[in-house]
């Protein structure tokens, strides 16, 4: 149902702090190397490149002014366009703070929210230090003050619906409950194919959609480029933290499934982590004659 005359501007946004994960920042660069021609204008963020020193806890938050002042640049490159529509390669999953803010009021609070995540991201700094993890909660009006405090219109949590999420813990469960939000595991999503997240999205009455797709979502075994596919990953390393089950072609015919019913003015892809691409890049470096080997 999308109407590609309307105005998609591309924001690249290589966002790293919200994670606390360097990686992320040549992730995003390399996602918009990767993706399909744009169609619209083009911005990226500011981000300053990730350097030897580690990132400072600033009031509960890890990068806290850091983090504010690119949300609030990513908006005032949004509102130069005033686009109808927005894709966004990032980066941490606090990339989509801005556009999913902005995507609301552009449609009077009216808009759906497809959250494609293992994770709920409904986090405050109560109970986590990492702002990727609070985001949906911001866009909804809860947790940091400053965060939520971007989003003019909170998106009503009846028109936001998970995909992929397993395994949330006991806080992320209960609060789910609390918020109301609802969910399609990855095994009802193999038994029912889309149809539990089409009957969603009829329900909220909502004629646009934006959807957040962190990749994490995808099984580490069969795609890479994610956190629990990091080479030599110690075994007990995020112990008890979901991991993706979903197979690309799970997630590409659910999306396109949705499209099919639904006007998408907005992708977000988050948390690419090219292991193998950092590992030749970090070689090259070190080469004689391509890099800064010295000749022997």
């Amino acid at each position: 149902m999308t109407e590609s005359k309307d105005k998609t501007l591309r924001l690249i946004f290589p966002q790293w702090q919200g994670g606390d994960n360097p990686p992320y920042h040549f992730g995003a660069k390399l996602l918009a190397w990767l993706a399909p021609e744009p169609t619209g204008p083009v911005e990226e963020v500011p981000v300053a490149a990730p350097g030897e020193e580690p990132l400072r806890m600033e009031d509960g938050i890890i990068a806290r002014g850091a983090l504010l002042d690119q949300q609030r640049q990513a908006r005032q490159l949004i509102d130069k366009h005033q686009p109808d529509r927005i894709v966004v390669l990032g980066g941490d999953c606090l990339v989509d703070l801005a556009p999913f803010a902005y995507l609301n009021e552009r449609y009077s609070g009216e808009l759906a929210v497809l959250w494609v995540d293992s994770h709920p991201d409904i986090m405050t700094p109560t109970e986590y230090y990492n702002a990727h993890a609070m985001v949906l909660g911001n866009l909804m009006g809860q947790g940091d003050r400053d965060f939520s405090r971007m989003v003019k219109h909170p998106i009503k949590p009846e028109n936001v619906m998970y995909a992929g999420l397993h395994d949330p813990s006991e806080w992320e469960m209960t609060e789910m409950k609390r918020i109301g939000l609802r969910n399609v595991g990855p095994t009802q999503l193999a038994q029912e194919g889309s149809k539990p997240v089409l009957d969603w999205f009829k329900s909220t009455g909502a004629k646009h959609l934006a959807i957040h797709f962190d990749l994490d979502v995808l099984d580490p075994s069969m795609f890479r480029a994610l956190l629990f596919a990091k080479p030599d990953l110690a075994a007990d390393a995020y112990m008890g933290v979901a991991r993706g089950e979903l197979t690309i072609e799970q997630t590409v015919k659910l999306l396109g499934d949705v499209a099919s019913v639904a006007d998408v003015v907005g992708l977000g892809i988050a948390e690419h982590l090219p292991w193998d691409a950092l590992a030749l890049k970090e070689m090259l470096e070190r080469l004689p004659l391509i890099g800064n080997a010295t000749a022997v």
